[in-house]
């Protein structure tokens, strides 16, 4: 056999494998680099957890930023609800897709390519997250304007300046053992009418602090919010409620007594 037969047996060869290696499909590997960080998938017994936490129903719609292989959503697909993946590597959506259809969860588990950053997720009802501080602290904005109530788990990692409601740590777990669930507080600083009161409130997240003024005498405040219901002391006086948009209506104790409230946003 001539050199030149050899030379373009070679070439074929190598074309084919060529070819083959391009058919491949595209396998996902932990640690693999991103847009905003690397990929490590959640555990399953983690996702399983997240999902308990955020007590995910058919009547939720779940979204994971950063979605990775999809799991977070397939999780939430299969309790019944609604799921959406945003995830910036196309090979990734399309390994989730894949993963979702031999779920057999495709119809309520949609993914779509795209940045984190960007994304529209302001119908979600419950956000399971499994990303970096700097990722969430960037978020965090976003997710403090999301609808009072909206739960969000975090895997691992959590939000500054933000105290989780309930964290579950996981059992004979060697790494990614905390899952975190925290609640969008409705948005309540500014200065309210009490009846002839004033009542000056100040948030940090679902932190309350501020003074209840009567017959022009203070006292100070202190509370936290739970979505939208609202509980904080001033004097001896215990003050509990619901915000509704401009209005809080709840109850209020003083020793043994127990009325009704309400107060309205100044210039609502």
């Amino acid at each position: 056999m001539t050199a030149r037969v050899w030379t373009v047996l070679l070439v074929l060869a190598v074309g084919a494998g060529s070819a083959a290696a391009q058919q491949a499909p595209f396998q996902p590997e932990i640690g693999q680099p991103g847009k905003d960080v690397v990929w490590v998938p959640t555990p399953e017994v983690m996702v399983d957890a997240m999902l308990d936490l955020a007590q995910v129903s058919p009547n939720d719609f779940v979204v994971d930023l950063g979605s990775g292989d999809g799991r977070n959503v397939i999780g939430a697909a299969k309790r019944g609800a609604r799921a959406l993946g945003v995830e910036y590597n196309p090979d990734m959506v399309a390994v989730s897709r894949r993963l979702a259809t031999e779920a057999g969860v495709a119809d309520r588990a949609q993914f779509v390519q795209g940045d984190m950053f960007a994304a529209e997720f302001s119908k979600a009802d419950v956000l399971a997250l499994f990303l970096l501080p700097s990722n969430l602290l960037r978020l965090s904005p976003k997710f403090l304007d999301l609808r009072p109530g909206t739960r969000i788990v975090s895997n691992t990692f959590s939000i500054q300046d933000w105290t989780a409601e309930k964290t579950v740590e996981l059992d004979n777990c060697s790494a990614w053992c905390t899952a975190m669930l925290y609640i969008v507080p409705a948005k309540v600083a500014g200065t309210w009418r009490v009846g002839p009161d004033v009542l000056d409130l100040k948030q940090s997240v679902q932190v309350l602090t501020g003074t209840l003024t009567s017959a022009g005498q203070s006292v100070p405040v202190t509370g936290r919010l739970i979505g939208s219901d609202v509980s904080f002391t001033a004097g001896s006086r215990e003050f509990s409620g619901r915000v509704q948009g401009n209005q809080i209506e709840g109850t209020v104790r003083t020793g043994e007594s127990t009325v009704a409230w309400r107060a309205s946003r100044a210039g609502s």
